[in-house]
């Protein structure tokens, strides 16, 4: 059964920082596409960041240059690297990988507020 494990949510100020981590059982490198995705209440899923096969990147206009994603393939993990943090930035984030199918982490939240 394929495991995804999504840790790194928390309380933090706006203009802090969070790392937020994706730990899977697959492999990351033989993956279509790693995404992050956030969804505030009352609101839909949106997508955060994605990096595809070949390490090409994308992310939301909201985020561009505060956010970093990244993949580490020795202990297959997906990261996302949240810099300067606003209020609107608070959601639950959601890991996904995207092989043969897609998968899902459980959510972690995120609450921007001082």
């Amino acid at each position: 059964q394929v495991q995804l494990v999504e840790s790194g949510g928390g309380l933090v100020q706006p203009g802090g920082s969070l790392r937020l981590s994706c730990a899977t059982s697959l492999s990351v490198s033989s993956l279509y596409a790693m995404s992050w995705y956030r969804q505030a209440p009352g609101k839909q899923r949106e997508l955060v960041a994605t990096e595809n096969g070949v390490g090409s990147k994308h992310y939301a206009t909201a985020v561009k240059g505060r956010f970093t994603i990244s993949t580490d393939n020795s202990d297959n993990t997906v990261h996302l690297q949240m810099n300067d943090l606003k209020p609107e930035d608070t959601a639950v984030y959601y890991c996904n990988l995207q092989g043969r199918q897609p998968y899902w982490g459980q959510g972690t939240q995120v609450t921007v507020s001082s």
